[in-house]
């Protein structure tokens, strides 16, 4: 058995069957002509009216109409393509998004066009849900069917495993967690709770995540959530010495209000800790990836301002980004797929009590209550 990790030096590094990544993203606007447009495409399908998305677009017209995922896209790309070539991978990497430009479609075509035939795909969402990992393979597949119409053989695109529990992207988040504690007055310090935080979703959804066998009660949305923010408090009191209290809160609810969605809200968790007698938070989004308007509005913004109104000590801590250590962890990721699908033994990283992910969604993985055609996974029309 390999570890990808034990690479001699200088040794160009094997990427086959895989010609190309491809990082696939949300997207964001980047104007405030571009935040209406950007609504239409998330809502698509919903017949929700253009006055109210201008109501919900708020939020972007506080920062300028500008989402900050775009730009964080960017400095990614320019993080995975400088560990590519420092560790002598050839891989060329390509971006695109499911609702602003650049759109995956058209990256896709490009792709192809270029003669990539077998690409690899990393989502900028790290764990199990229908929102987070097979609209994303739908996506895929929308995109794949429509360079087929157009008379461009669609190339196979692999989704990378979900990667919630790698290194790479946990140990960012616990040097995260320390900083944001070296931040808050000392006084407070040794008492501050953890509010590690993730998009709320709806219960159904949630109970339907992972593969059937891990459906129910929050299924594996919420399992890997909690198993990761475990890892990250543990760490933290070995650190520090200090045994802190932590749960698992929800933020970003978009939902009606007759539909039931995972609680507690980030809000009403920092009243209750706050009538509980807990001097200081520290707000951990270990559900996001990079400090996009989830992160900007919902926590920089809303939550800060209530623990203010609160008068209680706040701090957020990082979200990993384009940390070299994500970008080397991409690299593992891809390099691991790649000898798992040339037939070899590999040792794959993963910290907690979770083994590491599967590399091919089983059919009934995160189902949509409409089903529609999706792509990199066992029941994908473009196997």
């Amino acid at each position: 058995m390999s570890d990808l990790r034990d690479q001699a030096p200088g040794a160009a590094l094997e990427a086959a069957p895989y010609d190309a990544l491809l990082l696939l993203s949300f997207g964001g606007p980047e104007g405030p002509d571009d935040v209406v447009p950007f609504l239409e495409n998330v809502t698509r399908g919903r017949g929700i009216p253009r006055e109210r998305l201008k109501e919900v677009g708020q939020h972007y017209f506080l920062f300028g109409g500008v989402s900050p995922i775009n730009e964080q896209n960017r400095a990614l790309l320019d993080a995975l393509r400088k560990d590519f070539a420092q560790n002598s991978l050839d891989l060329p990497v390509h971006w695109g998004n499911r609702n602003w430009a650049p759109y995956l479609t058209d990256t896709l075509r490009e792709m192809a066009q270029a003669g990539h035939r077998r690409i690899a795909v990393l989502t900028t969402s790290a764990y199990a849900s229908y929102s987070g990992c097979r609209q994303y393979r739908e996506n895929l597949a929308d995109a794949l069917a429509a360079l087929e119409a157009e008379g461009i053989e669609p190339p196979r695109v692999d989704k990378l495993r979900h990667y919630f529990n790698h290194p790479g992207f946990v140990r960012p988040m616990i040097d995260g967690v320390l900083a944001a504690l070296a931040a808050l007055p000392e006084e407070v310090r040794a008492g501050a709770h953890l509010a590690f935080t993730t998009h709320s979703i709806p219960t159904a959804s949630a109970d339907t995540s992972g593969p059937v066998e891990e459906h129910g009660d929050g299924g594996a949305y919420v399992s890997e959530h909690l198993d990761v923010a475990r890892v990250i408090a543990d760490a933290v009191r070995e650190e520090t010495g200090v045994q802190r209290p932590w749960e698992l809160v929800y933020q970003s609810r978009s939902g009606a209000p007759h539909i039931p969605w995972l609680e507690p809200d980030i809000c009403d968790h920092l009243e209750a800790l706050h009538g509980d007698g807990a001097p200081a938070v520290v707000m951990v989004p270990i559900g996001f990836v990079s400090d996009h308007m989830e992160v900007l509005y919902d926590l920089d913004t809303e939550a800060t301002a209530k623990a203010a109104e609160l008068g209680l000590p706040i701090a957020r801590s990082a979200t990993v980004g384009a940390d070299p250590r994500f970008a080397a962890a991409v690299r593992e990721l891809v390099l691991e797929r790649a000898a798992a699908e040339r037939g070899e033994s590999v040792e794959r990283c993963a910290l907690g009590a979770l083994a590491p992910s599967h590399d091919l969604c089983p059919v009934g993985c995160c189902p949509a209550r409409a089903l529609r055609p999706a792509a990199a996974g066992a029941d994908s029309p473009y196997a």
